[in-house]
């Protein structure tokens, strides 16, 4: 997206609270990686459309987007998954200090190894993936049985810093293999017979697969 344009629409991005911008400080100042501002609203404003009742996301982190869309989707419930404890501690402590201990749950572990778990809640309208980019395909393999019928699949960072469109890969070997596997992904997304998908050129781009 052309950054004039770009820029032009962050100033139509809703202000958020002062406990919102605190944890993307925070999430700045640590490098912990959440979503860019226009990716999270547009993903937000596609759910408050869906209106999920029950959400999987896979891919904690600190808590910030479980806590955006638990404020978005007022009825929603959200089973969250993460493997990394320290980052677990920051997510609980987040959510409690946000009230949200009632409608927020992590589940601690590799998501590849969770399932047992997480079917124990039940199905999900939506489930957010924003984990291992690696290990997209797997996860969306074996969480989409849990999906209600309509439901839909949320993948963050299909663009990956735009390097899935370009010829010539970066000389960083690590980003460049990042941006083989998600680019493989998104193929494998598109063969996919039982959901519909799109690509939506926001924030680091964010996959929509709706289940047909």
């Amino acid at each position: 997206m052309n950054e004039s344009i770009k820029s032009y629409l962050e100033t139509y991005i809703p202000e958020r609270s002062l406990f919102f911008k605190e944890l993307e400080r925070f999430a700045m100042e640590h490098r912990v990686p959440i979503m860019e501002p226009d990716g999270i609203e547009t993903l937000l404003q596609i759910m408050r459309i869906q209106n999920p009742k029950r959400i999987l996301e896979i891919g904690t982190a600190i808590g910030y987007s479980a806590l955006r869309m638990a404020d978005a989707i007022k009825d929603a419930q959200i089973i969250t998954l993460e493997m990394d404890e320290e980052r677990i501690a920051q997510a609980e402590n987040n959510i409690k200090r946000f009230n949200m201990e009632n409608r927020v749950t992590v589940l601690q572990g590799n998501a590849l190894e969770l399932f047992d778990q997480v079917a124990e809640f039940g199905s999900f309208d939506a489930i957010f993936v924003d984990a291992a980019k690696g290990q997209y395909s797997k996860f969306f393999s074996m969480y989409k049985g849990l999906l209600t019928e309509n439901g839909c699949i949320y993948t963050d960072n299909v663009l990956f810093k735009g390097l899935v469109a370009e010829e010539n890969q970066t000389e960083n070997k690590r980003l460049s293999s990042v941006a083989a596997k998600i680019k493989q992904f998104n193929q494998w997304l598109f063969e996919q017979k039982d959901f519909i998908s799109v690509i939506i050129p926001v924030g680091d781009g964010l996959a929509v697969s709706k289940k047909i």
